[in-house]
């Protein structure tokens, strides 16, 4: 089953844990025990979590969504993906910390993984954006859907990619996680620190 939004069409590698609301919102739903995270310590792999993934245009774009989440077990999260394969990919999270808050997470995986926290969120949603500006791409976290937080800038050598969504669980039962107002857009962003 494909799904379209924004003028772009995304497939899930599971359709029955996707669902479209309308336009320009979709839930994705992650079993037990999901993830994408490659131990940078063991080498460790999961691979697990579901994705929504279309391939990525050519030149510049922004894709953003306002990212809700049903906590209920540490490290569950609603994220933004790049996904290069399976050894190479970005995840921009609204992650269940280990303290009990929601945190904006980067996950940036070239073989192995890195995890890195940006800020916690007391607000049950927050918007996250994914960019890609002269071949490299820029993350960008929200509390307001406006002013935009630079949150990591970062190349990513691969030839291919996707970009998408991604549902995880890696300690718990389950996860829900609902991406609203999704939209895409084929522009630059002309300044990653300046909050717009």
């Amino acid at each position: 089953m494909d799904i379209a939004f924004a003028g772009l069409t995304f497939a899930a590698d599971d359709p029955l844990l996707w669902t479209a609301l309308d336009s320009s919102s979709l839930t994705g739903t992650a079993g037990p025990r999901t993830d994408l995270f490659i131990d940078p310590a063991t080498g460790e792999t999961t691979l697990n979590a579901p994705r929504l993934l279309t391939p990525a245009p050519a030149g510049d774009f922004q894709l953003w969504a306002r990212v809700s989440v049903e906590f209920a077990a540490t490290f569950d999260a609603g994220a933004l993906l790049l996904w290069g394969g399976d050894d190479a990919w970005v995840k921009l999270a609204f992650e269940y910390s280990p303290q009990g808050t929601g945190m904006v997470v980067t996950v940036v995986t070239r073989g192995r993984s890195d995890d890195a926290n940006g800020y916690t969120v007391e607000a049950p949603f927050v918007w996250l954006r994914l960019a890609r500006v002269a071949g490299a791409y820029a993350c960008h976290a929200s509390l307001d859907g406006t002013h935009w937080d630079f949150i990591r800038h970062l190349s990513l050598d691969t030839a291919a990619a996707s970009i998408g969504f991604e549902v995880q669980s890696p300690s718990g039962e389950g996860c829900r996680a609902t991406f609203t107002d999704i939209t895409f857009s084929v522009t630059t962003l002309a300044d990653l620190r300046d909050g717009t």
